[in-house]
């Protein structure tokens, strides 16, 4: 009886280890969307969707929807506050009865470009208000983002995209994570392109390895909101 009762134990342990397994073994996807939408000389508001799976093409990990009100402070300066919803499955495998948890943000960002022979910079400084809904529990937490991208252009419609952000937690552990980015990018028309990279994302305990699709599309709509 005990041999049995040890032998139980033992497989139930190996299941648990199992179910708690984040996926860092498997090639998740990121498919994104990115807008700037130009609305006067000085304003324009982003609009931005990003589906996120534990695997290239299925297993739901994350649904971030975000939008902002952008201020030009010139064209290598921009403000911008804005909120975000983020829907999350934090557990690689599928339960009947789990619950993702849910995030209201509230963000302040501000973005610097400058020119380096070639090569494109941007500076982007964000901080973050995160009101998390777990289920049975809600949580207020904040946090700094800074990230260092740089594009170099290759072509006029070919261009390569890089960068690297790091997030600080304001309570807590200080690092929350790093996200460390390629890609190989084409302009499709003169407001619109499309980038296919890799990133590779390090938490304190768990790197994760995800294929990256963004499409941007920056139209201006400033036309719309004349006086006729």
């Amino acid at each position: 009886m005990i041999k049995k009762i040890m032998v139980f134990m033992f497989l139930f342990g190996c299941l648990a280890a199992k179910a708690q397994q984040p996926g860092e073994d498997k090639l998740g996807a990121w498919y994104m969307y990115f807008g700037t939408n130009k609305v006067s000389e000085k304003f324009s508001i982003h609009t931005e969707a990003q589906i996120r799976l534990y695997e290239t093409t299925s297993n739901f990990n994350q649904l971030l929807l975000r939008t902002g009100l952008n201020y030009h402070i010139n064209p290598d300066a921009i403000a911008t506050m804005g909120y975000g919803y983020i829907g999350t499955d934090n557990t690689f495998f599928e339960f009947p009865e789990e619950v993702d948890s849910k995030e209201h943000r509230i963000f302040e960002q501000f973005i610097l470009k400058n020119k380096v022979w070639e090569f494109l910079f941007e500076h982007r400084y964000r901080l973050e208000q995160r009101f998390l809904d777990l289920g049975d529990v809600t949580d207020t937490q904040h946090r700094a983002r800074y990230r260092l991208q740089m594009t170099l252009p290759l072509t006029d419609t070919f261009f390569l995209n890089f960068y690297d952000e790091l997030f600080i937690n304001l309570q807590d552990d200080l690092f929350g994570q790093n996200r460390l980015y390629g890609a190989v990018g084409v302009n499709i028309t003169e407001n619109s392109s499309l980038q296919i990279g890799y990133m590779r994302n390090q938490f304190a305990n768990a790197v994760y390895d995800r294929l990256q699709v963004a499409f941007f599309f920056n139209p201006d709509l400033r036309g719309l909101f004349k006086k006729k």
